[in-house]
């Protein structure tokens, strides 16, 4: 029987290659996505598209509103940066970072991998080309393994937690193509922090350049754009 395992899937471009990536290690992988309050919700519903595509074992939706303690640009609490150059995405911590985001949904993914008999946690962080937010780096999921492993009845018992972030120090590029090579379909995913109504990438945000550039790099077209008639 496949080992269980929990990934955090935001409904992007990294989470479903992760999630792939977790299903060709042989795991059970038990998706879970955070509805946060985030201007760009329309990638819970991408989540759940995926989960379904790429056959995940099961898919839990935790509802949090980080509004109301860690306002962010990607919640409403200002405009989202765009228009930046490759030279500034990156430099700096940007107006799109959610204060302490990825510690709680690692929190849940904890919290639902104990209840699950789970010791592997999958999280699709980037520590290359990504927007420079700091729980992103390879140091901070280092610490909150130690974290699992000491605040948790599993921990204690001896039974150990690992956190896997297998794209940590990788590309865009590279990530695009570990995607495709699975059978990713990247038409289904979204990446944009402020996208229209029905989805269309704004195309000028840092994560909507980001995705161009890892596409562009693979020398692959970008499924998503071509859905909207922009290829």
């Amino acid at each position: 029987m496949a080992k269980p395992a929990v990934v955090l899937l935001s409904g992007g471009l990294d989470s479903a290659t992760v999630l792939a990536i977790a299903k060709a290690e042989g795991f059970a992988a038990h998706a879970l996505s955070v509805r946060y309050g985030q201007r760009h919700a329309i990638e819970i519903a991408r989540a759940g598209a995926l989960v379904r595509a790429l056959g995940a074992a099961g898919h839990a939706v935790v509802d949090v509103d980080l509004r109301v303690i860690a306002p962010s640009a990607l919640t409403g609490g200002g405009a989202v940066p765009k228009g930046r150059g490759a030279g500034e995405i990156g430099q700096g911590i940007p107006a799109t970072y959610v204060p302490a985001r990825n510690t709680i949904f690692l929190s849940f993914a904890l919290a639902w991998a104990e209840t699950l008999g789970a010791r592997d946690i999958f999280i699709g962080a980037n520590a290359l080309d990504y927007s420079g937010y700091p729980d992103c780096r390879p140091d901070y999921l280092a610490a909150f393994e130690r974290l699992a492993n000491l605040a948790t009845k599993a921990g204690a018992e001896g039974r150990r937690f690992s956190i896997h972030a297998p794209l940590i120090a990788m590309t865009k590029a590279e990530i695009v193509r570990r995607g495709v090579a699975l059978g990713v379909d990247y038409a289904m995913t979204t990446s944009c922090y402020d996208p229209g109504a029905n989805g269309r990438p704004c195309g000028a945000c840092d994560s909507c350049a980001l995705r161009a550039k890892g596409f562009a790099e693979a020398g692959i077209k970008d499924p998503l754009l071509a859905k909207f008639g922009r290829a």
